[in-house]
């Protein structure tokens, strides 16, 4: 057999296993170590796994990655994703669909906090779905706006994805947090916009709730403010090159487990 013929076979094969709900790791590890044996032999793949692994797990660029799984754990346990949609809520909630619009702010928000599109879908739909769902929302402009304001969580500044594709293109990783951030708040007052004609062409879809005065929604913002400290004042030394991605991303991690811890 041919390496193109088994290239096209692959494919197939590889996507049964993902209907299976085999991890993506793991079927592509699959496919490809046996794909690989059959044209080159056992050799290559001891080869690789020998250098590859070592090679991957002593990236000192790559190390940011786990930094922001685990500053979005503590971000989570600590509060903030809890007191940023409070936040928006009461700016939007008595807005037709206004407590949709403020999940969307509340995924932009902590997108920039975890910089993980899972993770923000996941953690804001644990924090605004129980609302959504007391308040009357319709199930499917609930969940299609946590849906799409966990994309944000990749788009906004600072993005695993974006220092990935810097690492592997050799691009300046501030320039793309530079380049990625209009096109972010672009994309969430696309969301946004779409959530205020859906409520107004389907009714009953975006009730509204009470009006919150200013003085709460002040001592709600000092709340948030005062969570989000480590993201005001370390992604700008990112932007201006004053501290690097990875020692950013660890001082961040510090800061969101002494939120974590004192909460």
């Amino acid at each position: 057999m041919d390496k193109f013929t088994l290239g096209i076979l692959a494919f197939p094969v590889l996507f049964s296993m993902l209907a299976l709900r085999i991890p993506i790791g793991l079927s592509m590890l699959i496919v490809g170590c046996t794909g690989t044996i059959l044209i080159a032999g056992w050799l290559p793949i001891l080869s690789q796994v020998k250098t590859s692994a070592w090679h991957l797990f002593s990236n000192y660029s790559l190390s940011v990655i786990p930094l922001f799984l685990l500053m979005g754990n503590f971000a989570g346990k600590a509060g903030m994703s809890e007191a940023l949609f409070k936040f928006t809520g009461a700016c939007l909630g008595h807005r037709k669909g206004g407590v949709a619009m403020a999940a969307i702010g509340a995924c932009a928000g902590f997108g920039a906090i975890c910089g993980s599109s899972l993770a923000t879908a996941a953690t804001m739909g644990k924090v605004a779905l129980p609302e959504l769902r007391r308040l009357g929302y319709s199930g499917a402009l609930s969940t299609g706006t946590l849906a799409a304001g966990g994309t944000l969580g990749i788009l906004i500044p600072p993005s695993v994805i974006l220092i990935i594709y810097s690492i592997l293109t050799e691009q300046n990783i501030a320039k793309m947090f530079l380049a990625a951030f209009i096109p972010g708040i672009l994309a969430a007052l696309g969301y946004i916009l779409a959530i205020a004609l859906y409520v107004r062409f389907v009714k009953n879809s975006g009730p509204t709730k009470d009006r919150v005065g200013w003085k709460e929604r002040f001592l709600l913002f000092k709340k948030y403010l005062a969570n989000h400290f480590n993201f005001f004042d370390y992604d700008w030394r990112n932007i201006f090159r004053l501290v690097y991605p990875n020692r950013r991303r660890s001082n961040r991690s510090r800061w969101s487990r002494f939120n974590c811890h004192f909460k």
